[in-house]
């Protein structure tokens, strides 16, 4: 088993309700304050940047994705000329 040290601290307020809900939690998953709300926040983080670190898609959608972004670009000459036009904010 692998002993971690814990160095950093994270301290919040909240409500009496909020924190009875927790503690509820706690107790019903049979854990202690700490390795919940550990637990907790490191799945509400992952969640939070996972479509900023990771793109990720089953084998099906994955091909499609390739196969779509492998043909050749388009020509858009309405988007070409806009592009074109110089910009009405001022540089």
């Amino acid at each position: 088993m692998t002993t971690r040290t814990r160095e950093e601290r994270i301290e919040f307020r909240t409500t009496s309700e909020v924190r009875r809900l927790v503690d509820r939690a706690v107790k019903a998953s049979g854990s202690n304050l700490t390795d919940f709300a550990e637990a907790s926040l490191t799945v509400a983080a992952q969640r939070v940047l996972a479509d900023r670190d990771r793109f990720a898609l089953p084998k099906e959608a994955r091909e499609a994705w390739e196969a779509i972004n492998d043909r050749p670009a388009r020509d858009l000459p309405g988007l070409r000329r806009l592009m074109e036009r110089s910009t009405p904010f001022g540089q």
